[in-house]
């Protein structure tokens, strides 16, 4: 898929999260640590040589086998020569029902991260970092013109007729605020596929829909709820440069008054000091 994509005129391909496996972390059990790899290792080698090949740039998801008893939910990208321009490691674990991340990974300790590849400078954060402006914020400054969210987010079966078209809205939306926000294109890509685990269960019914939109949150492209598919969008940059002129937020932004981000919570009335 990867060389159909090329073929198809991609410049930088980007996988599902943990996609070399079904999603195990749906259950806490030691066995899957053996799953994990190092960068480099197995996964981005054999991309590598896709990449090379192709002359394309790939966003890879690896678990991440870092040393004993250490392991993270990562990402290597992977430029058009195949060397590998950096590695990013998931900095939000969740841990909600049949999402038990914190038993795998370790929070990730790099930061938040731009790329430079041959298709030019990128940024790329992990699933449930896609519910944080900051972190969407931060990839922005670093110098990204586009982020990636590789992905592996569904429905619990006995919640979908009620909750699932709300859930599904509010995802979509928030990486569309991202992409409004900063001034940058986003690319959500989302595994797809009812998974239940071999001791049984309702399992997780992941909702596809990967899409792309550009600077002002119009979606470019978007996938089903239930196919493996390629979508491809065009990212300008003589759009971004438009946007950002014509909607300057970066250069409004009051950096003399975002002190208190840094804490928990804001005890008391806001703007009194403790």
């Amino acid at each position: 898929m990867v060389r159909e994509a090329a073929t198809r005129g991609a410049d930088v391909v980007c996988l599902p999260e943990l996609f070399r496996s079904r999603y195990f972390c749906q259950r806490e059990d030691p066995v899957f640590f053996d799953m994990a790899e190092s960068i480099p290792g197995p996964a981005t080698d054999e991309l590598s040589r896709a990449a090379l090949e192709a002359g394309i740039v790939i966003v890879v998801p690896v678990f991440e086998r870092r040393a004993p008893g250490i392991y993270h939910n990562s990402l290597a990208v992977i430029d058009a020569d195949g060397t590998i321009a950096g590695v990013y490691r998931k900095m939000h674990i969740p841990d909600d029902p049949s999402y038990y991340e914190k038993f795998y990974f370790t929070p990730g300790d790099l930061g938040f991260r731009a790329f430079d590849t041959k298709a030019g400078r990128i940024g790329a954060l992990i699933c449930w970092d896609q519910w944080y402006p900051e972190g969407a914020r931060l990839t922005t400054l670093a110098g990204a013109a586009i982020l990636f969210y590789p992905t592996a987010i569904g429905w619990h079966p006995h919640e979908k007729d009620e909750y699932g078209s709300r859930q599904l809205d509010a995802w979509r939306t928030v990486q569309r605020g991202h992409a409004i926000a900063n001034g940058v294109y986003v690319a959500a890509v989302n595994r797809v596929g009812h998974e239940v685990p071999d001791e049984g269960g309702a399992g997780i019914q992941f909702w596809g829909s990967s899409f792309i939109c550009d600077p002002q949150g119009v979606v470019l492209a978007e996938a089903s709820t239930n196919q493996e598919e390629i979508i491809l969008a065009e990212v300008d940059l003589a759009l971004l440069e438009d946007i950002r002129r014509n909607w300057p937020f970066l250069r409004d932004r009051r950096i003399d008054a975002y002190g208190g981000i840094t804490r928990r919570f804001l005890d008391g009335r806001p703007g009194e000091k403790e």
